[in-house]
């Protein structure tokens, strides 16, 4: 059975455990990912997800054992250790609904800086790895080395300034040094893709996704918001509303007043720096032109190139 199915019925023996794994038909089952790095699916009021094959299982438990610890900021697992299925860890969640796609005018930011300033203001309640952030990054960088061979011109002039905003971050930030400072928890990869409401549909927010929790610099979580709007991606509003929040919550990532981007900066770089790797590997690999919104991310890496310590236009926040 492939790994489609087989998670399926997985999630449907995790929502019914007392129906000795008949086959259910009280809700369909909805894939809700299905990536190389990730498959989700979710039956009635479970979700089952198939996390990448190189997770290291020991630090999923101890992430998972967090979650389950911080009930008020993360959303807590159905069970405590993971299963296996194909060679992959699975774990169950329960469902939560969605930031809507179509209302983003309406985005939670409140929550979302809310959130993360509880998070970084909260001691681990056990032992953890480091934040996965520079890692990630990295794993872009060698994604995009790895389609530019076989992408046509004008792929390498595109993806050259790229690789110089690379190699101008310090590297810790490119996962070649451990992160500076008293370590903080983090989750390592914050969008408002990693929000739901729970119990649905109203309950209150949570974070999701703990592949990426753990030890490290605070700003990274900030970083993804804060590189969107340095790039003209995210209205100035939307970001006031984040970055107050998250002082208001007495966040540590940040000075509670003043000017915020001499903690922001080498982490918003980097997110850039990551999204367009993989926008631009995406886009060789599919032999398409890029859009509006990677070709902005490149733009602004070229920025980066030439004056290393501004992300770009950065209006003051």
């Amino acid at each position: 059975m492939t790994l489609l199915p087989a998670l399926t019925a997985q999630a449907g023996a995790a929502a019914h455990p007392h129906s000795g794994g008949a086959p259910c038909a009280c809700a369909p089952v909805v894939p809700l990912a299905d990536r190389p790095d990730a498959t989700v699916v979710r039956h009635a009021d479970t979700v089952a997800k198939a996390h990448a094959p190189d997770t290291d299982p020991a630090h999923l438990v101890l992430r998972l054992t967090t979650a389950a610890r911080l009930p008020d900021v993360l959303l807590a697992p159905l069970a405590p250790t993971p299963a296996s299925l194909h060679d992959r860890p699975v774990t169950f969640w329960p469902y939560g609904s969605p930031v809507d796609p179509d209302e983003l005018d309406e985005a939670p930011w409140e929550a979302a800086a809310t959130l993360l300033a509880r998070l970084h203001r909260t001691d681990p309640p056990g032992p953890l790895p480091p934040m996965r952030g520079p890692t990630k990054a990295a794993a872009a960088i060698s994604r995009l080395h790895a389609a530019l061979p076989a992408a046509p011109d004008p792929a390498p002039e595109a993806a050259r300034p790229v690789l110089r905003a690379w190699a101008a971050l310090p590297a810790w930030a490119r996962a070649e040094a451990p992160m500076p400072g008293t370590p903080a928890l983090c989750h390592g990869d914050l969008h408002l893709g990693q929000l739901v409401r729970h119990p649905a549909p109203d309950g209150p927010w949570r974070l999701i996704d703990v592949d990426d929790l753990g030890l490290g610099v605070p700003a990274w979580d900030l970083a993804r918001p804060a590189a969107w709007y340095a790039c003209g991606l995210l209205p100035p509003d939307e970001w006031t509303r984040f970055l107050t929040a998250y002082r208001r919550a007495g966040g540590p990532a940040v000075p509670a007043d003043g000017d915020p981007w001499a903690a922001l900066d080498v982490p918003a770089r980097a997110v850039t720096v990551q999204t367009a790797a993989r926008a631009l590997a995406k886009a060789h690999t599919a032999g398409r032109p890029l859009d509006g919104v990677e070709q902005a991310l490149v733009d602004a890496c070229a920025r980066m190139a030439s004056v290393p310590h501004q992300l770009t236009r950065r209006i003051p926040g």
